[in-house]
């Protein structure tokens, strides 16, 4: 018999004997996290036919469910009424359930510390609950981005605690999300799918069940391939998103609209990518994630230096949005202190109800610091919710002709679509546009100023 009292079997029979549940489509799949991430995620594992057991230590969300109440805008209702039917579906907030999982899928936060250091809190304490009901047969897999080498050195030690032994008793791998949130033709089943494990009969495990619930999957050599995968795709993105926000405020001084040379240099069929300026970065990556990287790398001693200005660029941004409202009312013989600026936006990206490292958050800060009233307008996001770095008690103001006239400044942070902006340029008096938002309505009366 074994420490855990089941009767010994060999590592390749127990991979074999979850192969078959695999393959048979019997595996109970676990789901830790009921957020952006880990929904869509249960969607493609239900379409992939498989049972889902998900878990989330926030009883509102499990309560939530089982009503097919919708707690993320963009998914739809449809998609929670859909889930609360499916007799293959069910949540909990009793971690103890995951017992019964054959694989568990861990779709945690994975933020930044003070110092913008990685904390793995999340991480760390969801394996440590993993580890008190792990069992001999299953494969655990981390979507959270996170650094190379989090699921060897800090995941696997902790569930070796229970006294099973990965590639003997149970598999671990690591395999990371791609949410592009509102997205029309990306949802989590059709997004590739990387998949590295800690061993061989782990990445094969794991390889073999994604490969029936998304569109396709890349097998990498390991799990540390595929964490450095998915910080270089959302560094990328960093890298070019500075290199933009930097060549608007040179376009800015010199009179030119990037927008504009972003667009004539889009036309180029090879060798450019078009990326667009902003007001800061948001969201759960790309604000995130370099500095992730920049940390490891200190370990090994290497510098980031690219990675490390790219960061200070973007994340100044904020900073240069209020230098531009500034400007553009003293132009009008006003100060930012007591003027009143209208808010269009507090979502990280258009149409979506996602507040997650937006820079709204610190934009009005940044307002109310200086003085300003500052009110806010957002359709998708009718209270300002509460951040990990933020509590600002706002709700939504209705967008009207009145609510634009009484403002002294709009300012144009995230550029719904549902947004009457030919509205805005009727009635506002001066509007300062962070998203290239006007560029869509051919003639208005308001002043415009872009940032």
């Amino acid at each position: 018999m074994s420490p855990t009292g089941t009767t010994e079997m060999t590592a390749s029979a127990r991979a074999a004997a979850l192969q078959e549940k695999i393959d048979n489509r019997t595996a109970v799949i676990g789901i830790v996290g009921l957020g952006y991430v880990g929904l869509p995620l249960a969607r493609a594992v239900l379409d992939g036919g498989y049972p889902v057991l998900g878990f989330d230590i926030d009883q509102r969300k499990i309560d939530a469910l089982d009503e097919g109440r919708a707690y993320i805008e963009h998914l739809g209702p449809d998609f929670f009424t859909r889930l609360a039917a499916d007799e293959r579906f069910s949540a909990t907030a009793d971690s103890s359930e995951l017992a019964k999982a054959d694989l568990i899928l861990l779709c945690v936060p994975t933020p930044l510390g003070p110092h913008r250091e990685p904390d793995l809190a999340y991480v760390l304490e969801s394996t440590k609950m993993v580890a008190k009901v792990l069992r001999p047969g299953q494969l655990v897999a981390l979507e959270s981005t996170t650094y190379p080498g989090t699921t060897r050195d800090e995941m696997l030690p902790i569930l070796e605690q229970s006294g099973l032994r990965c590639g003997e008793d149970f598999f671990i791998a690591y395999s990371p999300e791609r949410e592009d949130p509102g997205s029309p033709g990306r949802s989590a089943g059709e997004i590739p799918k990387l998949v590295g494990g800690v061993d061989e009969a782990s990445g094969n495990l794991a390889e073999s069940f994604y490969t029936n619930v998304v569109a396709k999957v890349h097998r990498v050599s390991s799990a540390e391939v595929a964490e450095s995968a998915k910080l270089l795709e959302n560094i990328y993105r960093a890298v070019n998103i500075a290199l933009v926000n930097e060549m608007k405020t040179v376009m800015t001084a010199l009179g030119v609209d990037v927008w504009e040379v972003i667009d004539a240099a889009a036309t180029k069929p090879f060798g450019f990518q078009a990326f667009y300026p902003g007001p800061g970065l948001g969201g759960h990556c790309i604000p995130i994630d370099p500095f992730y990287l920049t940390w490891k790398a200190k370990a090994v001693n290497q510098p980031t230096r690219f990675i490390e200005l790219a960061g200070e660029v973007n994340t100044a941004m904020p900073h240069w949005v209020i230098e531009r409202c500034m400007r553009a009312l003293n132009e009008h013989r006003k100060s930012l202190r007591g003027s009143k600026v209208l808010v269009m936006g507090i979502a990280y990206k258009k149409n979506i109800d996602d507040p997650r490292e937006s820079p709204a958050a610190e934009i009005i800060e940044l307002l109310l610091d200086s003085g300003a009233e500052v009110s806010y307008h957002d359709p998708h996001l009718p209270n300002f919710p509460q951040m990990r770095k933020h509590a600002l008690e706002m709700n939504s103001v209705p967008l009207s002709p009145e609510t634009l006239s009484a403002s002294d400044l709009v300012l144009i942070v995230t550029d719904h679509d549902a947004v009457d902006y030919a509205m805005v340029g009727e009635h506002a008096p001066l509007i300062v546009d962070t998203r290239n938002a006007m560029n869509r309505v051919p003639r208005f009366k308001a002043q415009l100023v872009k940032a």
